[in-house]
């Protein structure tokens, strides 16, 4: 194989032009392979011929390459390689870099499916039990009130609930009438400081009068500053009854209440089970028995929780309430008594010894700023 590429490579034509220079060549594909083989495995160059004339011409036109002086030519094979193989340019990297892209994107894209999926079946499923829980206590609920179903009851909670509500509602009936209280009694402050103020500015501009305008300028200055001392005091009266009534009562309220719902849901479950219990035995029966027995034990426990708490909060509540009004109604005993009887001594006192901090006239109303 070897002698035949030699033969075809020897017989080749090379055509000179006038000029003396080599004519280009055609690109033959199968020539440059055969070449690459030869330069593999083909005889050493050293010990061919070149030949000089064209096919078929005289035998003095071959040189043997031996009388040849001169380094040794040493081809490399893969010098064609490179030729023929470019390295890719740079759209081939850019289309490698959005086929990645792209498939990032694609698994993005999926994942983000999956979650909203997830998401929307956790919603469709938090429906479901919804719907299910509303209609069976909405049912328990008229069955209830038309005398039809029945219902759990503790007897010594639901009286001390109801004495709380009953406590509630006259708290905020005395709450009421402090509040009604302090307004008029502000605006009676104010009449007597406009009065003094009168009086005074009269007693400088009537001579023959000036004594008496001077007696009662004082004594209305006077009645003014007990009055906003007792001010001061009914005042800090209506915060802390308002504190407890609007707050600390309302938060045991609303533990009632949601009390009051868990017991409704118990009882709601509660009437399932026995209905279930009562009908056939079969598979499918029981299985729908142990899915209601177990919504019941769940409901039970939250219905036995918040049972408790609302024990604990009542009787917390009941102590604090105690302890609250004894120190706010004696305030406000000392504070009455000691205004009516003229005392501004113990008014003062009274003051100190409840750490009731004296109102300055004028600080119940907004600034210039909170007004804008």
């Amino acid at each position: 194989m070897a002698d035949s590429i030699m033969s075809k490579a020897a017989t080749m034509e090379i055509p000179i032009n006038s000029n003396g220079d080599t004519g280009t060549l055609p690109e033959d594909d199968s020539l440059e392979q055969d070449l690459q083989q030869v330069m593999v495995s083909g005889p050493n160059l050293n010990e061919t011929s070149i030949v000089s004339g064209g096919y078929g011409g005289p035998a003095g036109g071959i040189i043997p390459t031996s009388s040849i002086k001169g380094p040794a030519i040493r081809f490399n094979p893969d010098y064609l390689d490179r030729r023929r193989a470019p390295a890719p340019g740079p759209g081939v990297y850019i289309v490698v870099v959005f086929c990645l892209l792209g498939s990032s994107n694609l698994n993005t894209s999926n994942s983000t499916e999956e979650i909203s999926r997830g998401v929307a079946v956790e919603k469709l499923d938090s429906v479901k039990k919804w719907g299910i829980n509303t209609y069976k206590c909405t049912k328990q609920m008229f069955s209830e009130r038309f005398g039809r179903g029945s219902r759990t009851v503790d007897l010594e909670l639901e009286a001390q609930i109801d004495v709380l509500r009953d406590t509630k509602s006259k708290y905020e009936n005395i709450l009421r009438l402090a509040t009604a209280l302090t307004s008029h009694f502000q605006s009676m402050v104010q009449t007597q400081q406009a009065l003094g103020d009168t009086f005074t500015d009269l007693s400088q501009k009537s001579p023959e009068l000036q004594d008496e305008f001077g007696y009662n300028a004082e004594t209305q200055k006077l009645l003014c500053k007990n009055g906003e001392a007792l001010l001061s005091a009914i005042s800090f009266f209506v915060s802390s009854v308002n504190t407890l009534v609007n707050k600390t009562m309302e938060d045991t309220l609303l533990t009632i209440k949601l009390y009051e719902n868990a017991r409704l849901e118990f009882d709601a479950y509660r009437s399932d089970l026995e209905e279930l219990s009562l009908g056939p035995r079969d598979a499918a029966a029981m299985v729908r028995i142990e899915m209601s027995q177990h919504d019941y034990q769940i409901h039970r426990d939250k219905y036995e929780r918040l049972r408790s708490d609302v024990t604990i909060k009542l009787k917390f509540l009941e102590e604090n309430k105690v302890k609250v009004m004894h120190k706010q109604l004696l305030l406000f005993h000392n504070a009455i008594s000691a205004y009516f009887a003229g005392n501004q001594q113990q008014l003062e006192q009274t003051l100190i010894q409840f750490n009731v901090k004296l109102k300055p006239p004028g600080s119940d109303k907004p600034s210039w700023l909170e007004e804008q």
